[in-house]
């Protein structure tokens, strides 16, 4: 949802939004900044967290993302649709709730990001074609035998890897055992390491008027000490609906980013 273009400097808009999601009852958990003129905030509350509880796997849905970004015409500001996302995360609790409560903070907006539209029914069996993942095909990054030792090899993993990636918030989620991650993804600057770094991934993805900065970031979940993440193959087709197999713009162009996702991830966790 594009909820506004403002003609203010970028970090007033940036100030201002977050000031904007405080009053309305989120917490902020980062102001995540993966390239210049990009601003990707993540948000929480209590009632989100308790989506946890209806699945192993619904954790995912304890936050909500909100995009600032700098345009040629001014900043954009724009928000995944909680409705959306629960219906692709196969949440059965309402999310209109979320939706409104954005909608009043920022402002209803424009809806983009699919020409076509998905049915709920589409949403909430969604993969991107024959073959690919669906929301329940997730890496398995590891597995422990217990959260508690999930979570310091977690932790200890994404404050010393060699792949890049570290952790921007942690998120205590109200089912048992269960928390959320969001970590960065930065690459070495070699041609191996640049399909798993947001930046890139972004460049290839994220070019059309409306932007979705939004995507970011990548969401790691402990649970019942297993670590998991959404498969890039669902993750990024779930968001980015529209996305061609070919071309520049394309999922061709980011065939090995699954992968490397995949492996930096593992690394990561595990410390390397």
């Amino acid at each position: 949802m594009l909820a506004y273009t403002s003609d203010a400097a970028f970090e007033d808009v940036v100030s201002e939004v977050k000031s904007k999601l405080e009053s309305s009852g989120f917490e902020v958990l980062t102001d995540y900044r993966p390239y210049d003129g990009a601003s990707a905030l993540v948000v929480s509350s209590n009632d989100l967290k308790a989506l946890s509880n209806e699945s192993k796997l619904s954790g995912f849905a304890s936050t909500l993302r909100v995009g600032v970004n700098q345009v040629e015409d001014g900043v954009q500001v724009s928000y995944l649709s909680p409705e959306y996302l629960g219906m692709a995360y196969r949440i059965e609790s309402d999310m209109d709730a979320y939706t409104q409560a954005l909608a009043a903070a920022l402002g209803e907006g424009e809806a983009y990001g699919s020409n076509k539209g998905l049915t709920e029914k589409k949403l909430r069996k969604y993969h991107y074609t024959f073959g690919m993942e669906y929301f329940d095909d997730p890496y398995v990054l590891g597995t422990f035998s217990s959260q508690q030792e999930a979570l310091d090899a977690v932790r200890a993993g994404f404050a010393h890897n060699s792949t890049g990636v570290s952790s921007l918030y942690e998120l205590t989620l109200n089912r048992a055992d269960t928390s959320l991650f969001g970590v960065s993804m930065t690459g070495k600057g070699d041609d191996d390491s640049k399909y798993y770094d947001d930046a890139y991934q972004m460049s290839i993805v994220d070019f059309k008027e409306h932007k979705s900065s939004a995507y970011l970031p990548y969401q790691v979940l402990v649970v019942d000490g297993d670590v998991l993440a959404l498969h890039m193959r669902f993750r990024m087709a779930v968001h980015f609906p529209d996305l061609s197999m070919m071309g520049k713009h394309s999922f061709m162009t980011l065939m090995p980013s699954p992968k490397a996702i995949q492996g930096a991830l593992t690394a990561a966790v595990n410390g390397e």
